[in-house]
């Protein structure tokens, strides 16, 4: 959730950290703060609520110079964001510092206990409680500072990523991670500890990715990496694929609306490489691995969060469709707490943009448990959801950085229907013609995308429409019953209206009691398999005076007799319209959004990857 960049090397750090915070601000945003240990070992912290522009405000003309320092941008878990709560945390003589991402669950007999030895607490954060209990380690044990951190880290139960800073060691900085991502930088002597790579993308592109109970000790130039048991580990460097470019808006309002304009490259960087249609074949090395298993596999499950969910919904429609396997579609969150029937026959694919998502990991941990094999479907390499299933595909979208999810999804779709149609065809149950046809019909799915896109100012007109609405219902069915989920999901995430999703045949279980002269109802009509029926559902919306925004295929000239607006997609194979369909719902979103005057790139309450519980 929240986001941490820390530096030690010969650069100014403030500016380093204050640049990091910006781009790590998706992550987090209801207060940021910044702390640097200055050459006279003067330990100098800043916080502020709000945006990180609030805080360069109070800082600005104020003597900064520091070689070593970190900072944070933070989502609120315990205590409501303000100053008092914003990060960093000072222990209780001040001589120690720290910034976390994550919850630590043990925190209340934490406080209790060091409460009672003398310890008082300034904020009502489980963050504060931590620092106090390294310090506590480090005064009672005669131990070194790294050590104080270790002994500490053992006492703690939660999800956590760290950077702590000391006055009485100023040429260390220590992380260390549970959990929750961590990063390291490795540059020419100098280091960089954050979240994820952005922060520091124009200085290294060499890294380190921390496993979970590992601890970062950076003295001076020097890394090393241990456990919480007190092993040495041998550091594994990579190098980042990803560019600077990639993670600003070049030349965009919003990076929203540069990630909607970037898809027809992220489906195409989805599947290219994995298609061969001259001799009709796929090639994905994850599910090649499993061609036995797959083979003769019973169920598929499928766990995601978000709109991850509604990715493996179309999944579903998908393995079903194509490979005559039955599916289980699970929200992560409600997975990990029940007590699923699972065993080694099971096939469980796990969706996360992010890679770290904290329920899904969950799940992940549980299906393993029961013998299950899990593939993971993941667009951040090196994050934890690669590293803890048995085999995945990464979708290749590029760094997503609006809150709202757009080329992860059609990216997640694009990967599930190559696994679909991988296993269909080890399973016979696709023919080598019909697969031809359909992977020829993916090579023109960039351009259609293209295409789709050309209808943004007729998108914005509508916008300008229904910007003031209260609420919204959206219908499908079949493939577009996902994308109609998901639709209503990106209108309530930026815009804050309230919108529902629905199978166009359950409107008249209950929601079209809400339909009025008011109410936006946003139809995917496109011409397959339930066209007719989806025309009839538009009469009954039509005749309780609801206005429908129709999303058709193009040449579909009847349409424009039952809806008041109608947004023309090309003609596509139905298992691929979740491609196409969805640009609109994303373009109407981001219009609405923009014109309430909301925060598209960073809506409130929300952050990107949600790493706690």
């Amino acid at each position: 959730m929240c986001g941490i960049v820390a530096y030690i090397g010969h650069r100014d750090a403030s500016p380093i950290i204050i640049n990091g915070l910006k781009r790590l601000e998706y992550r987090g945003y209801d207060s940021s703060g910044i702390a640097l240990l200055t050459p006279e070992k003067e330990l100098i912290i800043y916080k502020k609520s709000g945006k990180v522009s609030e805080l360069e405000e109070i800082i600005k003309g104020k003597n900064l110079y520091a070689n070593t320092g970190m900072g944070h941008t933070r989502w609120a878990t315990h205590g409501e964001p303000n100053d008092l709560n914003a990060h960093p945390h000072l222990s209780g003589s001040e001589e120690f510092a720290i910034i976390h991402n994550g919850i630590i669950e043990n925190y209340v007999s934490l406080k209790l206990a060091l409460t009672k030895r003398g310890h008082t607490f300034k904020s009502e954060t489980d963050t504060e409680v931590l620092i106090h209990l390294i310090e506590e380690v480090y005064k009672n044990n005669d131990v070194g500072f790294e050590e104080a951190v270790r002994m500490a880290l053992t006492q703690v139960i939660g999800a956590y990523a760290i950077v702590i800073l000391s006055k009485k060691d100023p040429n260390y900085l220590i992380g260390a991670k549970k959990g929750s991502p961590m990063v390291i930088g490795i540059g020419d002597n100098e280091h960089f500890i954050a979240s994820d790579a952005t922060p520091f993308l124009e200085y290294t592109k060499n890294v380190v990715y921390l496993q979970d109970g590992e601890i970062a000790i950076i003295n001076g130039t020097e890394l090393t990496i241990k456990t919480i048991d007190n092993t040495v580990k041998t550091p594994y460097i990579q190098e980042l694929e990803i560019n600077l470019e990639s993670i600003e808006k070049g030349g965009y309002e919003h990076f929203m609306l540069k990630e909607i304009y970037e898809q027809p490259r992220s489906i195409l960087d989805s599947f290219r490489g994995r298609t061969h249609i001259k001799d009709a074949t796929i090639s994905m090395a994850g599910v090649d691995m499993f061609e036995d298993k797959l083979k003769n596999i019973k169920r598929i499950i499928i766990i995601g969060c978000g709109t991850s969910w509604h990715a493996g919904l179309v999944g579903e429609y998908l393995f079903e469709d194509f490979a005559r396997i039955p599916v289980e579609v699970e929200y992560a969150s409600e997975f990990r707490y029940r007590n699923p029937i699972l065993d080694e026959t099971d096939f469980v694919i796990a969706i996360s943009q992010s890679g770290e998502t904290a329920d899904t990991l969950a799940a992940i941990e549980l299906a393993k448990s029961k013998g299950a094999t899990v593939f993971g479907v993941c667009n951040v390499v090196g994050s934890s959801i690669p590293r803890f299933t048995d085999a995945g595909a990464y979708t290749h979208a590029g760094p997503e950085i609006g809150v709202a999810s757009t080329k992860a999804f059609t990216a997640q779709v694009t990967a599930l229907l190559l696994m679909a149609l991988s296993i269909a065809q080890k399973k016979g149950t696709l023919t080598s013609q019909r697969l031809r046809e359909l992977l020829i019909e993916m090579e023109t799915l960039p351009a259609k995308v293209e295409k789709t896109l050309l209808t943004d100012p007729l998108i914005k007109q509508i916008a300008e429409e229904f910007k003031d609405s209260k609420n919204a219902l959206y219908l499908g069915r079949g493939y577009g019953f996902p994308i109609a989920l998901e639709g209503a999901l990106k209108l309530k995430e930026i815009s804050y209206i309230h919108a529902e999703g629905y199978p166009a045949a359950e409107m008249k279980h209950g929601p079209i009691a809400l339909i009025d002269e008011e109410m936006p109802v946003v139809v995917i009509a496109t011409k397959h398999s339930y066209y007719e029926k989806v025309i009839s559902n538009i009469q009954e919306v039509k005749a309780r005076k609801g206005r429908v925004i129709a999303i058709a295929t193009e040449g579909d000239l009847e349409i424009k007799n039952h809806a008041d607006y109608v947004i023309y997609i090309p003609q596509c194979e139905e298992s691929m319209l979740p491609l196409l369909a969805t640009i609109p719902l994303q373009l109407l979103s981001y219009h609405i959004a923009v014109m309430r005057g909301c925060n598209v790139d960073q809506p409130r309450n929300l952050a990107k990857s949600v790493t706690v519980e």
